[in-house]
């Protein structure tokens, strides 16, 4: 079962719906170049995200860290180097067949004419998955129970905080079931308390959820709180990968830099 909970009214997958059983997937990025003109945004970009763990990108602003989750969601094609998922082209008819990808903006992307629950419901009703209401109902309220936006469903978007948005926006990627989950900067824009929030939620769903998540960010605090391994990009390259601690023990000395520069940006950098 995919989406799973530790309380008695788990919802049940097994419905004989498309809602099939997802399985978290390996993501290998190798020699990616992007260029916009002449400003090389990638630069021979090489990086393998495991399956069913949490890889956060840091970078400056500017690094390219969105166009580098654009190109694993297909939004963006390289100029040359291959994204394989699980070994597969990217591209391959075949990969989007097998595998669910969700991904969560940093703009949250919601539909401000919809409800909470319609906006999160979507997917299902657009790719008709159930027939039942009360299952689509059951889905849309597991998912904000994760988020922590228990009893929204009937909120519209102009009701709800910046951070809550973000919040339905990753319960709307969750109710795809996916296999991968790609989230762009989501304390952009929030107060502490809110970024706070946002990382409460995320680290939630990995209780809940099998998935492989690649989150970019230029957050620090963030990506300590959060990630199972932190990748650093600067100038389009990975310039050192390793578990939060590893990346806080680093001696190079670009990696160096950002940490120091974000903490002193962030008063002091107390972590969440």
């Amino acid at each position: 079962m995919g989406i799973r909970a530790e309380t008695t009214d788990e919802i049940k997958l097994d419905t004989g719906s498309n809602y099939r059983q997802n399985i978290p997937v390996g993501v290998k990025l190798i020699k990616l170049n992007k260029s916009f003109g002449n400003n090389q945004v990638l630069r021979d970009l090489d990086l393998e995200v495991n399956p069913g763990e949490t890889l956060v990108v840091i970078g400056k602003t500017g690094s390219g860290k969105s166009v580098l989750l654009r190109h694993i969601i297909g939004l963006e094609e390289p100029d040359s180097g291959e994204i394989l998922i699980n070994g597969m082209d990217v591209n391959d008819p075949e990969v989007r067949k097998k595998h669910r990808f969700a991904m969560v903006f940093q703009s949250s992307a919601l539909f401000n004419s919809l409800t909470v629950a319609d906006n999160i419901s979507l997917y299902l009703r657009e790719h008709r998955l159930f027939d039942d209401e009360s299952t689509i109902s059951q889905i849309v309220s597991h998912t904000l129970s994760i988020v922590g936006l228990e009893g929204k469903e009937n909120n519209m978007p102009s009701e709800l905080s910046g951070g809550m948005k973000k919040r339905v926006a990753i319960a709307r990627a969750i109710a795809m079931n996916p296999d991968l989950i790609l989230v762009d900067e989501p304390t952009s824009e929030l107060d502490p308390m809110m970024a706070r929030t946002i990382g409460d939620a995320i680290l939630n769903l990995r209780k809940h959820v099998e998935v492989t998540q690649i989150v970019v960010t230029h957050d620090i605090d963030l990506a300590y709180y959060i990630a199972d391994r932190i990748a650093v990009l600067d100038e389009g390259q990975i310039i050192e990968v390793g578990a939060p601690q590893e990346i806080d023990r680093s001696t190079n000395p670009l990696v160096r830099k950002f940490i120091t520069t974000q903490f002193e940006r962030e008063e002091g950098g107390t972590r969440l």
